[in-house]
C-alpha cells in the first residue's frame, strides 16, 4: 500500500513513469518501456511493459488484456521482430495481453508458471486475480535464461506477492525486471493463499545477495538504491508485523479491528488489500507459533495471542 513509513520513507521514489498511454519511451540502451492504460489505486498510472533489445527484441509483461494496448505495442514495434514474451507472474493485470501478442507475432510465451489458483470462493481474493487463461510455451526456472541478440534474460525466482512469481535479470545493464516484488511507489500486497508473507520475506533477503544496480518494476518508476531500499522494505515488514501482534495482544481479534489500529490515515480504495496483507502476517505469525485462530485464517477469522 502506498506509504511506508519508517526506515522506508527515506528511500521512497514516488516519480511516475514518463510517456502517455501508446508511447514507447527509452530507458536505457537495451531498455524501452510502455505503460498500459489501466491506472487504478492497486496498478498506479498502470502496468509498465518493457521492451528489451532491438530488432529482435523480448517484451516482459505485456500487461492486461486490453486490445488498444496491445495494438500500440504492435504498431512501434512493427519493423522489429518480438522474439519472446516473458510474464512474470499470473495477474490480471500482467499476463493477458500475452495471448494477443503472440497471436499477432508467433513468439513464445516463457516465464512462470500457471498459477494453482484455490477453487472459486474459497480464502480471500483481490482484484489483481489469477489469469486461469495463461498457458506458456516453456517455464523458466532459477538461474536459466532467454538469451536475446545481444542481452541475456535470467530468472530470479521470487515467491511471495505471488506463489509463481519471478523476476528477470539483464545483466548486461546490472538490472532486474522486479514484477511486484519490489516497487518503488508501494509496498507489495501479499494475499494468501497464493501469495505467502513467509516466501516473501525470504525472497527479499534473496536479493540482497545479488548485484543488481537498478529495478526496474511493474508499477511505477525504477528503484535507483535497490539494496537500501530492499533492507527497508524488510524493516517495514518486521515493524509491520510486530505491530499486528502487539493489536492481537491488545485484545483486537479480528482483522478488521487490528487493520483500523495498524494502518492510520490510509486511502478508503486501499482498505480492503490492507486487511488481506495483514491476513498474511497473520499466517506468518501463526507459523511462528505466536498466535493461534478459531478455524481457517481469513478476513473473518477470530485470533488470538498464543
Amino acid at each position: 500500500m502506498n506509504g511506508m513509513g519508517g526506515t522506508a520513507e527515506s528511500f521512497r521514489f514516488d516519480s511516475a513513469p514518463s510517456g502517455a498511454p501508446g508511447e514507447l519511451i527509452r530507458l536505457s540502451p537495451l531498455i524501452r518501456r510502455m505503460v498500459a492504460p489501466n491506472p487504478s489505486p492497486m496498478t498506479f498510472t498502470g502496468t509498465c511493459t518493457y521492451v528489451v533489445g532491438q530488432g529482435q527484441l523480448a517484451i516482459i509483461d505485456p500487461g492486461p488484456d486490453h486490445a488498444g494496448h496491445v495494438r500500440a505495442l504492435l504498431a512501434v514495434l512493427r519493423s522489429e521482430t518480438v522474439a519472446a514474451i516473458l510474464v512474470t507472474h499470473t495477474h490480471r493485470d500482467h499476463s493477458p495481453a500475452a495471448r494477443a501478442l503472440k497471436a499477432a507475432t508467433g513468439a513464445p510465451i516463457i516465464g512462470c508458471a500457471p498459477a494453482s489458483t484455490p477453487a472459486r470462493g474459497e480464502g480471500p481474493s483481490i482484484d489483481a486475480a489469477n489469469d486461469e487463461a495463461y498457458a506458456p510455451d516453456a517455464i523458466l526456472r532459477e538461474g536459466e535464461a532467454f538469451e536475446g541478440a545481444g542481452f541475456s534474460l535470467v530468472c530470479v525466482e521470487t515467491p511471495g506477492h505471488a506463489k509463481n512469481h519471478l523476476a528477470f535479470a539483464l545483466p548486461q545493464e546490472k538490472a532486474l525486471f522486479s514484477g511486484d516484488h519490489v516497487m518503488a511507489w508501494s509496498t507489495s500486497v501479499v494475499v494468501p493463499p497464493d501469495g505467502k508473507m513467509r516466501h516473501y520475506l525470504a525472497s527479499l533477503t534473496k536479493l540482497l545477495a545479488r548485484t543488481d544496480q537498478l529495478y526496474w518494476p511493474g508499477h511505477g518508476g525504477p528503484v535507483p538504491e535497490p539494496h537500501a531500499y530492499v533492507r527497508a522494505l524488510l524493516n517495514h515488514r518486521r515493524s509491520r508485523e510486530k505491530s499486528i501482534l502487539a493489536a492481537v495482544e491488545s485484545g483486537d481479534h479480528t482483522v478488521a479491528a487490528i487493520t483500523g489500529r495498524v494502518y492510520k490515515d490510509l486511502n478508503p480504495a486501499l482498505i480492503r488489500a490492507a486487511g488481506l496483507s495483514v491476513v498474511a502476517h497473520l499466517e506468518h505469525l501463526m507459523e511462528q507459533g505466536l498466535i493461534r485462530a478459531e478455524g481457517r485464517l481469513g478476513p473473518e477469522t477470530l485470533v488470538h495471542p498464543a
